[in-house]
């Protein structure tokens, strides 16, 4: 089984129209989340589209969250954010209740500059307990590139560390928009994703919450190609050993939204078959096509099954096992009949 544990949701235009009403009117008519018809998003051609594009390449199972550049953490006031978190866990709820076997549901915290991590636990809670979700996204820069929220090492983030272990709920590193600043979306992505493993590695995290599970997007940021660098700043810096920075790596998890062969060798290399997940983002920001294999950036599989040097264990573990290993809410078999009704 193919799953693909970074997905973001494909919905109907009319979900963002009903956010640009809302953005406009400012609250002027409340803030109650858009609601549709269980039949109506099953049928609907974005999420036929999103299921002919699992089909295409091979996947057999998504793990869909909200679509980060759109999550408006920095909006005022609060409570549009909010209600659009709500409206989008919705939607996706109503998607995996439509194939259950195709589909699984990562809640976005709802999250703002300056206020308390905590502002969104009531949000996790009716996402895991009300609507069945197995994972969190986490967007660690909120303020959008206004450097107004700690990085992860700060005790800001012990209550949603302690929250994460007790529910047993992996968290995806994933930031959202970036108003501030030179860098595109696109780009902040990789810078935030960098600062996270950092932080996290230069801090207490981690042995104060050994059984935390950290899922790091896009490959792990500038990490694997700068390792030798970070491991001289940890020694320089914090009096650290290369091992033990090794040791706290390894702790952590990294997906394979990277668009290239060779990128994808370099992070197994490094990180290990048994800490890296097959996720694609895809249909997303890397569906051009690339000149080289004819198919989008995004086809990722086949850069994987490319790798020679792999072992069938090491293939288990990406595609499947790692997933099943982390995400203990997950409960799609493993022997799944080879046509769904999605199919």
């Amino acid at each position: 089984m193919i799953i693909d544990i970074h997905a973001h949701v494909c919905a109907a235009p009319e979900l963002y129209q009903w956010k640009a009403n809302q953005m406009s009117a400012r609250g002027a008519h409340g803030f109650t989340p858009k609601k549709f018809a269980d039949d109506w998003v099953r049928d609907h051609p974005d999420t036929k589209r999103n299921l002919r594009v699992m089909d295409t390449v091979g996947t057999d199972v998504q793990f869909l969250s909200p679509r980060p550049f759109q999550l408006m953490h920095a909006e005022k006031p609060v409570k549009i954010m909010e209600a659009w978190a709500v409206a989008n866990h919705d939607y996706i709820a109503q998607q995996v209740k439509a194939f259950p076997n195709r589909f699984q549901g990562v809640c976005a915290i709802p999250q703002a500059p300056g206020a308390p991590v905590t502002l969104g636990f009531a949000e996790i809670d009716r996402c895991v307990k009300d609507l069945g979700f197995i994972g969190l996204l986490i967007d660690t820069d909120p303020g959008e590139g206004d450097n107004s929220t700690p990085t992860l090492g700060d005790e800001y983030w012990y209550p949603l560390w302690e929250k994460m272990v007790q529910l047993d709920l992996p968290g995806l590193i994933h930031s959202t928009g970036c108003k501030h600043g030179r860098e595109n979306y696109s780009q902040h992505f990789i810078t935030e994703e960098s600062l996270a493993i950092l932080s996290i590695v230069n801090s207490r995290v981690l042995q104060d919450f050994p059984k935390l599970k950290i899922i790091v997007s896009h490959g792990g940021g500038s990490v694997p190609y700068q390792i030798g660098r970070w491991q001289a700043d940890y020694v320089l810096k914090g009096g650290g050993t290369v091992d033990e920075f090794n040791r706290r790596l390894g702790m952590l998890y990294f997906d394979t939204c990277l668009h290239a062969r060779k990128s994808l060798e370099l992070l197994l290399g490094i990180a290990g078959s048994q800490h890296v997940m097959f996720g694609t983002e895809n249909p997303g920001s890397g569906s051009a096509p690339n000149p080289e294999t004819g198919k989008p950036f995004d086809d990722i599989k086949p850069l994987i099954d490319a790798i020679q040097t792999l072992t069938d264990e090491d293939r288990r573990n990406i595609f499947e096992d790692n997933a099943r290993r982390l995400f203990s809410r997950l409960k799609i078999p493993r022997a799944q009949e080879a046509q769904t009704v999605s199919r």
